[in-house]
């Protein structure tokens, strides 16, 4: 399992992306070398065998690299013309590496991939109350589809490049490029600082890691699970997943859903939590209504009438369900309301939320 956390790991991103820029630099990094090279070279090389002070063999060098014809300091021995020669030479096989070198990074797209890369990783930094989705399998991207549609911030960590090129760096999705089970990753993504994680990795063992990493460094964190049978299912929410999902499963559920009731399966799927339906479901929390700390019902809340939504749920802060309350429903602080309308109306939601 991931290793300890240890304090340099907030650095581990400054890190690679240091290691990054010297793979993605090297041939101007070399080239840089290798002018520098010849600039020490003929220095010396102009001081033992002209017999010049620094400042003369500085300035000799530099015109004959450059050449731009001056006249000599004074008249050159016939060594001197042999090592005038040498340098002229080498720095035309430098200063052609070197164009050689930029060309090649600027038309193959390595410079604009690192720079891409280098925001996308940057911007993480700054990110908090946002989710990480570790996988960004076919599960992962449609959990990142759907937080698109809730406007919510999100990092993605994925080990396959192949997927990071195709969809990840394509879209602009900022990411880690990296072991979702490796502690130094998890910090990297910020997850001290994230609300919610989804682990969808193919391996149910990698969701274990994932689950028991997540939860000893956020304490609070919201932590969501594939697993892949029942046994998985159990030892996943044993160890500290809030919410354990087997896509097998559910898909199987809804097959057969649709068999005996398919009408009522379709009206469900007329119902959206993204806003591009004609009906629309919502998670309010009372205190966002009402900015109290006391209980009230929900007739008091009225929101019928202010906004054309209907309540068509409630769950209370010790997690017990109520379906469909009446209007003398006592409702308290941290209680959360679900509520279905129209996209008009959950809009006017909103706006009633932010006044």
């Amino acid at each position: 399992m991931s290793g300890a956390v240890v304090p340099v790991t907030r650095y581990s991103i400054f890190n690679r992306i240091s290691l990054s820029r010297i793979k993605v630099f090297k041939n101007l990094y070399l080239t840089l070398f290798l002018l520098l090279s010849i600039l020490a070279i003929g220095i010396v090389g102009f001081t033992i065998i002209e017999g010049y002070n620094f400042r003369e063999a500085f300035y000799m060098t530099v015109i004959t690299l450059s050449t731009v014809g001056f006249m000599e300091v004074r008249p050159l021995s016939p060594e001197g013309q042999f090592f005038t020669s040498f340098l002229i030479i080498t720095s035309f096989g430098t200063f052609a590496y070197g164009i050689t070198a930029i060309t090649r990074s600027v038309f193959s797209g390595e410079l604009a991939h690192y720079f891409k890369k280098y925001r996308l990783e940057s911007s993480i930094r700054k990110y908090a109350s946002h989710v990480i989705i570790c996988g960004f399998g076919r599960n992962g991207r449609r959990a990142a589809k759907k937080l698109e549609a809730y406007n919510q911030r999100y990092v993605v960590i994925e080990s396959n490049p192949d997927i990071i090129e195709e969809f990840l760096l394509n879209e602009g999705i900022p990411h880690i490029h990296g072991d979702a089970t490796n502690d130094k990753v998890l910090l990297d993504a910020g997850i001290e600082k994230a609300r919610s994680i989804i682990t969808s990795l193919s391996k149910d063992a990698d969701n274990l890691y994932v689950v028991i990493s997540a939860r000893s460094l956020n304490k609070n964190i919201s932590i969501i699970s594939r697993a892949s049978n029942e046994s998985a299912e159990e030892k996943l929410k044993a160890i500290g997943a809030d919410a354990v999902v087997m896509p097998e499963g559910v898909g199987g559920a809804h097959m057969a859903t649709l068999v005996m009731s398919p009408n009522i399966v379709d009206f469900l799927n007329h119902i959206s939590v993204e806003g591009s339906s004609t009906i629309n479901l919502e998670e309010v929390e009372v205190q966002q209504i009402t900015g109290s700390l006391d209980s009230l019902l929900i007739k008091d809340l009225a929101l019928r009438q202010k906004t054309g939504c209907s309540i068509i749920g409630l769950k209370t802060p010790g997690g017990e369900y109520v379906i469909n309350p009446g209007g003398d429903t006592r409702i308290t602080p941290r209680a959360r309301l679900f509520v279905l309308g129209k996209p008009e109306e959950i809009e006017g939601l909103h706006k009633f939320l932010s006044e």
